[in-house]
């Protein structure tokens, strides 16, 4: 790998730490009004979300945040399998609340950029020799070796 891409796949690495961050907070944050009522930077429910759709969104948001940090700081070797299933997950819900409950005009083209964000994360996750490095050995990747040392 050259110098260029190494600090390119580091920067982003460190984006997904600091969008996770992010995340996390956020979720934090949604979940500290929805049960008190209190906004401390600026209210984040939605009120075209029912009840139930509103706690998945705080669930998931904080859950994903969480889970890529912890993953990241104990090099948790499923931590890109986790984050599969945590945007899908997240990218389910927003297909939901894009078609059925927003009405921004802009909501297509969101649900399709955030769509796009966890797909290149998730192939940056599985690729990149920088994330295999920190995580080890992804489990479908092992599979692949044992089939060539069987034949």
């Amino acid at each position: 790998m050259t110098r260029f891409t190494q600090r390119l796949s580091q920067g982003f690495e460190y984006v997904i730490v600091f969008a996770s961050v992010i995340m996390l907070g956020w979720g934090v944050l949604g979940f500290l009004e929805y049960f008190t009522g209190l906004a401390p930077v600026m209210p984040l429910q939605n009120a075209t979300f029912p009840l139930g759709m509103q706690t998945l969104n705080w669930i998931g948001i904080t859950a994903s945040g969480a889970t890529f940090l912890v993953g990241y700081v104990l090099r948790w070797r499923f931590t890109p399998i986790a984050m599969l299933v945590m945007f899908s997950a997240l990218a389910t819900m927003c297909a939901v609340q894009t078609f059925d409950m927003l009405e921004t005009p802009d909501r297509y083209r969101n649900f399709v950029q955030e769509c796009f964000n966890y797909i290149i994360i998730s192939v940056y996750l599985f690729r990149s020799k920088r994330m295999q490095d920190r995580f080890g050995r992804i489990t479908f990747r092992l599979r692949d070796e044992l089939s060539l040392t069987n034949d």
